[in-house]
């Protein structure tokens, strides 16, 4: 169901990264990444924090991270696809998504499957199939930060997440979600 693999590659930097990736719009909580992680520079600096997309917002995030002085700890890289997306994400310690309305939301998916550890917001629809990931409310910002700490300062907990949600991933199948669109069919006859 989802995109080629590519492998984890070595990182670049020797500081963790947490990524953002996905369109910057309202819908999506960029806003909530950037509060958060202002919190989370508090407490440990050293972070780079990494916001991949483009789209209405993306001036107001440039603006808000400039007005808190994070310029030296945030990135942002316009449009990726395809290996541009699977080369950040094989960089990343932590894959964050607060949406703040998500029907799905792929992209979490495709940060286990190269075996990053991933925070979503309970909004979001790949809340209710992705058990393996730490999931708050998108407007928490105070929860947001703490569980961005949390996996980066905790390996134990880092480790569990991503390698509970590789498992999770790889019985994502067509043919998985085929058979139970057979089975609710059967019990309905």
């Amino acid at each position: 169901m989802l995109s080629k693999v590519y492998p984890k590659v070595d990182k670049k930097v020797k500081a963790k990264i947490v990524t953002f990736l996905g369109r910057i719009t309202f819908q999506k909580g960029p806003e909530y990444f950037v509060l958060a992680a202002h919190r989370v520079l508090q407490r440990f600096p050293h972070v780079q924090f990494v916001m991949a997309g483009s789209g209405d917002k993306l001036e107001d995030m440039i603006r808000m991270v400039a007005s808190f002085g994070m310029g030296a700890h945030f990135h942002f890289t316009g449009f990726l696809k395809g290996a541009q997306v699977n080369e950040l994400l094989s960089q990343s310690d932590l894959y964050v998504m607060p949406s703040v309305s998500e029907p799905f939301g792929i992209s979490p998916l495709e940060a286990a499957q190269v075996d990053v550890p991933v925070i979503i917001s309970k909004q979001s629809g790949v809340a209710e199939v992705l058990h393996h990931a730490i999931k708050v409310d998108f407007w928490d910002v105070e929860a947001l930060a703490d569980a961005i700490h949390g996996v980066l300062v905790h390996n134990p907990l880092s480790n569990t997440l991503s390698s509970g949600a590789v498992v999770e991933v790889k019985s994502f199948t067509w043919d998985a979600a085929a058979q139970k669109v057979v089975h609710v069919y059967h019990q309905l006859n």
